[in-house]
């Protein structure tokens, strides 16, 4: 067993710390220097924990799955972009999102609800055959609408929304919803940590207050990279951030599978 000290940490600087900071089995951290790998913002993978029975110190999973918050967006159809934006408005691409070929856009729009207004609501890109909003539960409050929690395009059963944007206003009948924490993973993250797509499991955060989120869906497909998303309702009850890590702590591929 090997006790990783402040002043261990601070020698490495120099090197530059592995970020996220990974601890071999049976590695401890001192208080001190777990203090100083939060204050910079460097997140622990492998770090064991006590007991609350007493029964000494366990490895808890690696953190190895990097989490990503998602705040409140928009997936156009082409055609609300030509009715919000002009006619052969093409979007314009602002950030790189962590799912390959998927961007925030510049371009924003408002939501309104029986009860109030949003502004400078998020497009992500590309265009979508059918309109999409997802929002926090929170956000439903400000806005008067309660939408379900649903995996991306279940729309059955949603309520709709009036957008604005600068060339226009429109009105849809459905598609609003809390999106539902999954995984995305790649076939090769799916082998390595024995799911499937479909597969449901319960995840573990590791931070000020540690969480377990269960029901958590498996989404596959050879474009995806590894990513645990969630909205953020969520990430702040959990006390997570973008970048954080956690891990999966039960399920697989005997987990019930999701429908579709």
């Amino acid at each position: 067993m090997a006790f990783i000290t402040e002043s261990h940490l601070r020698a490495l600087l120099s090197q530059g710390l592995p970020n996220p900071f990974r601890l071999s089995d049976g590695d401890r951290l001192t208080p001190a220097a777990r203090d100083f790998l939060h204050d910079r913002g460097i997140p622990i993978a492998g770090a064991p924990v006590v007991s609350s029975t007493g029964g000494g110190d366990k490895l808890k999973p690696k953190a190895e799955i990097p989490v990503g918050v998602s705040n409140r967006h928009i997936h156009l159809s082409e055609e609300h972009v030509r009715l919000l934006f002009g006619q052969g408005y093409v979007l314009t691409p602002l950030k790189e999102l962590s799912q390959r070929g998927q961007y925030a856009a510049k371009e924003t729009v408002s939501l309104v609800g029986p009860k109030g207004l949003i502004k400078d609501v998020r497009i992500l890109g590309p265009s979508r055959g059918e309109t999409q909003v997802e929002i926090s539960r929170t956000d439903g409050f400000q806005l008067g609408v309660h939408p379900p929690l649903r995996l991306s395009g279940d729309h059955t059963d949603t309520p709709g929304i009036a957008l604005y944007g600068p060339k226009g206003l429109i009105v849809i009948e459905r598609g609003v919803i809390v999106a539902k924490a999954h995984i995305h993973m790649s076939p090769g993250d799916a082998a390595r940590f024995g799911v499937a797509h479909g597969d449901r499991v319960s995840v573990q955060t590791h931070g000020e207050r540690p969480l377990t989120f269960g029901d958590i869906a498996i989404r596959v497909h050879a474009d995806f990279s590894l990513d645990f998303h969630l909205d953020t309702d969520e990430a702040n009850a959990a006390f997570l951030k973008q970048g954080d890590y956690v891990s999966i702590s039960a399920g697989g591929s005997n987990a019930a599978r999701a429908k579709g």
